[in-house]
């Protein structure tokens, strides 16, 4: 038997560039942009950095870390 649960770095699910295609943020409805390194979405409009968890992104507001505007 084979074991899907296995959480090792290798074996995490990766976020699905086309997924961009159809996510926007929550609040501004504006593009997002994909941090690969710090496996978040970017909405520079609201100012806000949504998680990508196991390959899934949390677009709830209470979840995303605030960032600074450049």
């Amino acid at each position: 038997m084979s074991q899907d649960n296995d959480t090792t770095p290798e074996r995490r699910r990766q976020f699905d560039r086309h997924m961009l295609e159809a996510l926007v943020c929550p609040v501004t409805h504006a593009p997002l942009a994909y941090d690969a390194t710090r496996q978040e979405l970017v909405s520079k409009a609201a100012g806000l950095a949504f998680p990508i968890r196991d390959g899934i992104p949390i677009m709830l507001v209470g979840e995303a870390r605030q960032i600074k505007a450049d």
